[in-house]
């Protein structure tokens, strides 16, 4: 294979030490090593009050829009925007996030395809999408679908380490950290082979094929995972590391070897279903939680659901995933339901209404909010995280004022 070449010029080097310099600045701030601490104790149920994170999500590209970046050419110009976001997030969201002195590569990994081709058609509103689901008629069409063919690109990836190391390694070390999936659900992958609607008639029309579907699914997953893990491509995400549907990964309880020998065991895994969240708790049982639990049980630590209300299938969640640590309470969940149903066992990971700061800026639709679930919570483990903002209609300054606003509601609540 061909060497791998990537053009830098003069102006890129600059710009990118100096963003690296204020990094390795904030990084090294003494309230990162209490941050730190917070979020362990939190992650072992034993925090002394909520954790606040806001997340801009689709808003970063108003926030950094392709425009603002200097280099030119990949991946410099990912690290520009990872360096830029970080001290962002420091100087004006100022959650209760934290970072290590770090600058982190990914694998360059092939994942290919199930055998079939989705075919997809994208709106202009934010990533809203359509598709054309491959599998029309399941018992016919299921031979078609294969394990995908896994491919792991060494020399790519050296070379980005060996670049990286050139230009910043003297500001900011150079590690490995690559996240090669999100979550262990299954069923958006099950939507998109046979539709989403289609998903969840087939629990009544072709039971015995959708099982079938779903349990190659698990057994594609099974295969994957063990694969990242056979090839030395699973990272920790034990430290300031986004997990799940929001949060953040620091734990004592997990003991990765090394960098390079991390184990699944060694890691949170993260599981949820919400594309089957107008199935009854039933379907639920039946189609979707018994093809995860066999592939949550390779994980150290287990986080639950996202934009889903749980409520309805929260026993079955609770009693089923293993070492299950973190459950979302999304924005129209019953919080009063999972509140008494989790208690203090677990992390009460609430999702506030998104709406109102992508959508205007409501303070007193957010103070209520926020205020509710602080009194349904109580002393109960909680985290706040302010996600899905897709939009802030090209207004940062309501990130901060949302983090300034959730602080005032803890502080008054604590008091």
């Amino acid at each position: 294979m061909a060497a791998v070449q990537t053009k830098t010029s003069a102006r890129e080097r600059a710009v990118l030490r100096d963003l690296a310099s204020r990094v390795r600045q904030i990084a090294e701030d003494p309230s990162m090593a209490v941050r730190k601490q917070r979020w362990q104790r939190h992650n072992a149920l034993q925090g002394e009050g909520p954790m606040i994170l806001c997340n801009p999500e689709g808003a970063w590209n108003e926030i950094f829009p392709d425009s603002a970046l200097v280099c030119q050419s990949e991946p410099l110009r990912g690290w520009e925007w990872t360096l830029r976001s970080r001290i962002f997030w420091w100087e004006h969201i100022r959650d209760d996030s934290y970072i290590d002195p770090w600058l982190d590569i990914n694998w360059k990994v092939d994942v290919g395809d199930f055998g079939v081709q989705i075919s997809t058609t994208h709106g202009d509103n934010r990533g809203s999408y359509t598709w054309k689901a491959p599998l029309e008629d399941l018992e016919r069409d299921l031979p078609k679908l294969h394990f995908r063919s896994l491919s792991v690109d060494r020399e790519t990836t050296e070379h980005s380490i060996g670049l990286a190391n050139e230009i910043l390694g003297d500001i900011l070390p150079v590690r490995i950290r690559s996240y090669l999936w999100w979550s262990m659900g299954l069923t958006d992958e099950a939507s998109k082979l046979v539709g989403l609607e289609n998903l969840m008639l087939l629990m009544y029309d072709q039971p015995d094929e959708l099982h079938r579907l779903m349990a190659f699914l698990r057994d594609e997953r099974l295969h994957f995972i063990s694969w990242c893990e056979r090839e030395g491509l699973v990272s920790p995400n034990n430290g300031p590391d986004p997990i799940a549907s929001g949060g953040i990964g620091a734990t004592d309880e997990l003991h990765p070897a090394s960098d390079s020998g991390v184990a699944l065991g060694d890691i949170w895994g993260f599981a949820e279903s919400q594309e089957t969240v107008g199935v009854s708790p039933s379907m639920f049982k039946e189609f979707v939680l018994p093809y995860q639990v066999p592939i949550m049980e390779r994980f150290g630590l287990n986080s639950y659901g996202c934009c889903e209300g749980l409520e309805h299938r929260i026993d079955a969640v609770t009693s089923q995933i293993p070492r299950l640590r973190r459950v979302s309470v999304a924005p129209t969940a019953n919080q009063e339901i999972l509140a008494d149903k989790l208690a203090e066992n677990y992390i009460f990971s609430r999702k506030p209404n998104p709406a109102h700061v992508s959508v205007g800026f409501n303070e007193k639709a957010i103070r209520e909010d926020l205020r509710h679930t602080l009194a349904v919570a109580g002393k109960l483990p909680l985290e706040i995280i302010l996600k899905d903002t897709h939009t802030i209609e090209n207004d940062p300054a309501r990130l901060t004022r949302w983090v300034q606003i959730a602080r005032e509601e803890v502080g008054m609540a604590l008091a």
